[in-house]
């Protein structure tokens, strides 16, 4: 797998445009549609993923699905019009030959969701470098965050990156002992 940072909106989000081959898969389309079609060039996208359901993470879904004619999941304590498939924890998205698993992480959101594939985790809202997503909007709880990362994301290998919805990328094990006295 190779992928492309898209930073995108006035919240500086990250969108990941996943390439496996010729196909594709589109995370978190927050804004900015035309400049995500643009990176897709010529790419057939089997699916458009949303790590939560925060308007800088969805905004550009319709766009792209327009665009593409690709399916928009999302999962379903997160549902919201405008998506075509709920996603459950475990769930397993095949790409070709690749697999990315789909890993509920509530906490930012109730339905927040991280994607693993191979050696990368597309953590969403749920895991920054330095800590949890912010818990402070409707449906937010700071205990939940913290045990979804500590049961889901922590139990996985030091050297998996982190790539978070804003902002640079950083490894579990670079995260693990900040979550020593939670």
């Amino acid at each position: 797998m190779d992928f492309e940072c898209i930073v995108v909106g006035g919240l500086d989000s990250n969108c990941y445009l996943l390439k496996f081959g010729d196909c594709g898969i589109v995370i978190d389309p927050g804004a900015e549609p035309q400049k995500i079609i643009s990176a897709i060039d010529g790419l057939r996208i089997e699916i458009i993923l949303a790590t939560h359901r925060h308007y800088d993470h969805t905004d550009g879904v319709a766009s792209i699905k327009l665009a593409t004619n690709a399916p928009a999941a999302i999962h379903v304590d997160d549902w919201i019009d405008g998506f075509d498939q709920k996603l459950a924890d475990g769930q397993i998205i095949d790409i070709g030959d690749e697999k990315i698993t789909v890993i509920h992480t509530p906490g930012h959101t109730p339905g927040g969701c991280c994607f693993l594939s191979g050696n990368t985790l597309f953590s969403g809202d749920t895991l920054f470098p330095g800590g949890p997503g912010n818990t402070s909007f409707p449906g937010g709880d700071e205990k939940t965050i913290i045990r979804s990362i500590r049961d889901k994301l922590l139990v996985l290998p030091d050297y998996i990156k982190v790539y978070p919805g804003h902002g640079p990328a950083t490894t579990i094990g670079q995260e693990r002992s900040l979550y020593e006295n939670y």
